[in-house]
């Protein structure tokens, strides 16, 4: 079996009032793209935790106190020469201070 990874999938954790400006941001790259498809996304509500410490500039909550924020976590697939891009756009428009990021890397289905 030859994998070759061409695309990823991006996921970020966004409260819910801020995810239409993201995904619109996100939509302004080449991410999104499935086939003759563009805009494609998908997001899963959830609740998201975190304590800022003494260092930080939080968009939501209190220094030192445990916050639960609802949130939605965007997903979107996008080609791998794109993911700096990609990453960069959501650190420009995202509103925390330190958006939790992940990017997983996807195998095509003809590698197998």
């Amino acid at each position: 079996m030859n994998i070759n990874i061409s695309k990823v999938k991006i996921f970020v954790a966004i409260p819910t009032k801020s995810v239409e400006n993201v995904r619109k941001e996100i939509f302004k790259t080449k991410a999104g793209i499935i086939g003759n498809y563009t805009c494609c996304s998908s997001a899963i509500k959830c609740v998201g935790t975190f304590k800022p410490n003494e260092n930080s500039n939080p968009y939501i909550g209190e220094k030192n106190k445990i916050e639960y924020v609802n949130e939605e976590k965007l997903e979107v697939i996008c080609n791998v020469e794109d993911v700096k891009e990609v990453v960069q756009t959501i650190r420009q428009v995202h509103p925390y201070e330190e958006p939790a990021i992940d990017i997983v890397p996807l195998i095509d289905e003809n590698s197998f």
